[in-house]
This record gives structure tokens, sequence and C-alpha cells, in this order.
């Protein structure tokens, strides 16, 4: 049963961006090639309580010629169970000029989110639901101007793991990693592009230690612009490290 379902996960996953392709001749689509790096840390402080924060740098045309992105997320984490868990946190966001401008753009982003995973024989499944609230400094004929706009948004995200040696994913063992993740926006400044994104990614991971494991793969950012039939299909590398700390006692885990 679980290779059928292991199979049945690889296609759905395969045929995504057969989709959204085929509805490429009524848009305008810009494409571009990227480089995303980042640092994900979940610490356990205690059994209710803990620590997230992630870290990345983006970086975009030709993988690297020009940095697009810098990304600093703390939060707090409170644990309901084990695999289940809120999360109540910030994110600084800097966006670097686009090509051809000069001018920085800060974004502050308040962020909540529930994030749950189970384990089965041979697949892990990880899902989150996040909500964010998005203050963009405002910025016009590439000059700054007073006060921010802001709108929110609600990101879902299903991930699935599979080991490629044994039932599960502990120290030495290496495995396949597929997710994908939609974004929609809402607020009076969205008109066209309720839609915003869709990340989808494929890729290879280790699992070094029982805390510690690194990504390396393909991600596709299709992503709707304010005006409605402008988009863009970002063709992105990308490495992750994900290290996990847990400060709890032997006795109280």
């Amino acid at each position: 049963m679980i290779y059928k379902l292991r199979t049945l996960i690889i296609i759905a996953f395969a045929l995504t961006p057969m989709v959204v392709n085929a509805q490429a001749p009524e848009k305008n689509i810009h494409h571009r090639e990227q480089l995303w790096v980042g640092y994900f840390n979940q610490t356990r402080l205690s059994n209710k309580w803990g620590l997230w924060l992630d870290v990345q740098h983006r970086l975009t045309d030709n993988f690297a010629d020009r940095s697009f992105q810098f990304l600093f997320r703390p939060a707090i984490t409170y644990f309901i169970k084990d695999n289940l868990r809120v999360n109540v946190g910030y994110g600084y966001i800097h966006h670097f000029p686009a090509k051809g401008m000069e001018t920085h753009r800060n974004e502050h982003r308040p962020w909540q989110q529930i994030w749950w995973t189970q384990k089965y024989s041979g697949l892990t499944t990880l899902q989150w639901l996040r909500f964010e609230q998005r203050f963009n400094e405002k910025v016009v004929a590439d000059e700054k101007q007073d006060g921010y706009n802001y709108n929110f948004r609600i990101r879902y995200n299903f991930s699935f793991f599979i080991p490629l040696k044994g039932k599960e994913i502990v120290a030495k063992t290496p495995f396949i990693s597929l997710g994908n993740e939609l974004f929609l926006n809402f607020g009076d400044r969205t008109v066209y592009n309720t839609f915003d994104q869709n990340r989808l990614f494929a890729g290879m991971g280790y699992q070094f230690t029982k805390n510690l494991n690194v990504q390396l793969g393909y991600l596709n950012v299709y992503q709707q612009e304010a005006s409605g039939n402008n988009y863009v299909s970002s063709h992105a590398a990308r490495v992750a490290v994900f290290h996990n700390l847990d400060f709890r006692s032997t006795t109280t885990q």
C-alpha cells in the first residue's frame, strides 16, 4: 500500500507544472532564475514552549547576479502535542531594489501558524497553515513615501518526506522531499491578485543526525502580479538547513 501511495504522490507533483503551463498562453509570464539559501531552527525549551527561527537570503537573475530578498523570522512556539504546535512571530523582510532601480524596501510581517506532522511507515507528512499581516513601505517612482501599504495573506503548505532506505527518516538517512505551498492575498488593495503565488518544491535531503538535515532541490515560484494578467515564474535552486534543538532534561521528555 505504501508503495502505491508513494507512486501517486510523485505523479501528482509531476503533473502540477503541466497544469500551470497549460494556462500560460493567455497570460504574460516572465521567467527568471534564483538561488534561495536558508537556515531553519526549531528549539524546544520545555514540554510546552519553544522558539522558531528562520533566516533566508534569496538571489536572482542568472541564479545569483544580485540580491533579491533577506528574511529574518523569529517566533514563539506553543506545543499542543509533540507533532502539533502553534507559532506566533514577527518577520523582517528586506526587499532589494528591482533591476534598474535604487530604492530598498522594508516589510514588517507579524504572523501566526499552526504546524503539524504525521509519521507513517515509509512516509512523513508535514502541513502548516499560516496567517500573515504585511506592512510594506510605500515606494512610488523609485522613491520611498510616508506610511505603509497593508494587506494580509493566508498560506497553506503540504510536504512529503520519503526515506530512501528503511521505513523512517533517522540519522544517516537520505530522503526525497516534495512540497507545495499556496498563497492567497486579502485586503483593500487586493483587486486582481487574490491568488498570490504557488511554490512547488522537489528535491533530496540527507538526515545527518537526529536533529540536523540538509535539503537541496528545485523550487518553482509561480506568482501573479497586482495587475492581474502579469505573472512571474521563478526557477530557483534551494539549499536549506533544518536544525532542531531540545533543551529539556531527559526526565521531562
